[in-house]
């Protein structure tokens, strides 16, 4: 580590499959600028997010706590304000921060711990979006996935989703500009956060056109008849409707293809930040991760929600100077992300560790330590009954949920999570043993019993503020129109040569 604190450049993306990452991108993937950020990063090849799903996972991604200590369970529970991010512990060091994009906070806090915000987000803030334990399979078709996406992807120039990110890569890319003019001294963290690839599964004919001869279009696991799921999977299609589609297989090669198109978007979109930053002549600590992962119909699954490897595992690299590339294979968890951040920026670990579930990377990237603690993750959102919990311990996966049979899987032999060794005599003992480990940190009785009041809480809350006047939590970017460009308090000849960089050439 620097002595002086290094900025700090992350980008983050959505739904983006870890499996297509095992060593950075794919080499099939046509992304050539994550490439080059590969081949200088320490790229984690078996990292989890701490919960599938958007609102959970970037709550516990930023504080580095799991959901049940967030009370972040689903897409529409409230982020408290008094939970530290490593927005709030780097801002506390000395750092200016700053959020371009999506993070999907819920509530009326919509900065936590981030100085400034570039956009809106793109998903509501309030409790609209809450599931109900207490009415088991309900659907709520205005806000629930259906597999729509699935049969209605192709190619668009333009969506609500492209809208969206080409805003947040503008207005990244000013700001690593204006961080350049060097208004402010103070070292920054930069967090760029992307809704793609997350579906629906639309995208621009230029990169669409890219996979025309892909040989992955198909996914390795093909679809299982229904009544061969295991029960969570079910709800899952249950959730998403699926009985009110037929799905082709020419539907799950046009979905694989325009996801895999908006990799390459994504690439670009990142590219044009990097450009800037490369421009300026700036150095920065780089982290790429995804909140989870998405299916892609392999099993016949689409989207989250679900532990398997497509949906839990996500794409984790971090580019620092002094860091030696290396790919690391051990189990890891975007818990570990805000103390990784804390140990780089050179916050006191012991101030960081009561308020994380995680671990920092810098031993393990460095190759000074292993990291050897299972990594957990929790799932209690759309889909669920109950609350689903999950360890990945060295090779193995273990699932436990109060309603389902226990999983396990051994994942060197068993990649694809094709055969449940949970009933079989020889795996006794390892069951045993992960179950001892999964009891010591669940209680699931607790965990259910905490989810069902918080929903209960929140459709009382929303259905009251829904009545009479209403005031959204939606973040309003600020953006005072006095203060840019040309104004008669500035001084012309001041203010030009303040905003040019570089200066004198």
């Amino acid at each position: 580590m620097t002595e002086t604190p290094p900025n700090i450049l992350i980008f983050m993306v959505d739904q983006l499959n870890g499996t297509l990452w095992p060593d950075g991108p794919a080499d099939w993937l046509h992304a050539p600028n994550l490439k080059r950020l590969a081949a200088r990063s320490v790229r984690f090849s078996n990292a989890y997010t701490a919960s599938p799903l958007c609102a959970p996972g970037r709550a516990s991604f930023m504080s580095g706590q799991l959901p049940s200590r967030t009370g972040v369970y689903d897409n529409a529970a409230e982020f408290r304000s008094d939970i530290p991010t490593y927005a709030h512990h780097l801002r506390r060091a000395g750092y200016q921060t700053c959020l371009s994009g999506k993070m999907h906070f819920v509530g009326p806090d919509q900065l936590h711990g981030f100085e400034q915000r570039l956009t809106t987000d793109i998903y509501p803030a309030d409790f609209g979006w809450t599931p109900d334990y207490r009415k088991p399979g309900e659907r709520i078709d205005w806000w629930y996935h259906n597999m729509g996406s699935v049969t209605g992807a192709g190619v668009a120039e333009i969506s609500n989703q492209m809208e969206y990110d080409d805003e947040v890569a503008h207005h990244a890319r000013a700001k690593v500009y204006n961080l350049a003019r060097g208004l402010d001294g103070r070292p920054w963290c930069l967090t760029v956060s992307f809704t793609h690839p997350h579906d629906p599964y639309v995208a621009r004919r230029k990169y669409w056109d890219l996979y025309a001869d892909c040989d992955h279009l198909l996914p390795q696991v093909p679809a299982f008849d229904y009544d061969d799921h295991d029960p969570h999977s079910q709800r899952i299609f249950d959730a998403n409707d699926w009985r009110s589609f037929d799905i082709a297989e020419d539907d799950i090669r046009r979905s694989r293809r325009a996801y895999f198109a908006n990799i390459s978007y994504l690439d670009d979109k990142i590219g044009e930040v990097m450009e800037a930053l490369e421009a300026t002549r700036q150095e920065a600590v780089i982290l790429f991760v995804s909140d989870h992962g998405d299916m892609l119909g392999a099993r016949g699954l689409w989207f989250k929600m679900s532990f398997f490897e497509g949906s839990a595992r996500v794409p984790l690299m971090i580019a620092a100077p002094g860091l030696a590339p290396a790919r690391i294979d051990a189990p890891v968890s975007t818990l570990d992300v805000c103390p990784t951040l804390c140990d780089l920026a050179g916050v006191d670990m012991s101030e960081v560790a009561p308020w994380t579930d995680g671990q920092s990377l810098m031993p393990v990237a460095s190759g000074q330590a292993e990291r050897t603690a299972p990594v957990a993750i929790e799932y209690a959102a759309e889909a669920s009954e109950a609350p689903l919990v999950s360890l990945r311990y060295g090779k193995w996966k273990y699932n436990r949920c109060a309603l389902d049979p226990d999983q396990l899987f051994d994942l060197e032999a068993d990649p694809d999570e094709l055969v449940n060794l949970a009933e079989m005599p020889a795996h006794q003992g390892t069951r045993q043993t992960l179950r001892a480990k999964s009891e010591a940190r669940w209680d699931l009785e607790r965990f259910d019993a905490d989810v069902r009041a918080s929903q209960a809480r929140r459709r009382v809350v929303y259905e009251a503020l829904r009545r009479g006047g209403y005031y959204p939590w939606d973040f309003q970017p600020l953006q005072k129109a006095s203060e840019r460009y040309m104004r008669n308090h500035m001084d012309l000849n001041i203010l030009e040569e303040s905003k040019r960089f570089p200066r004198g050439e």
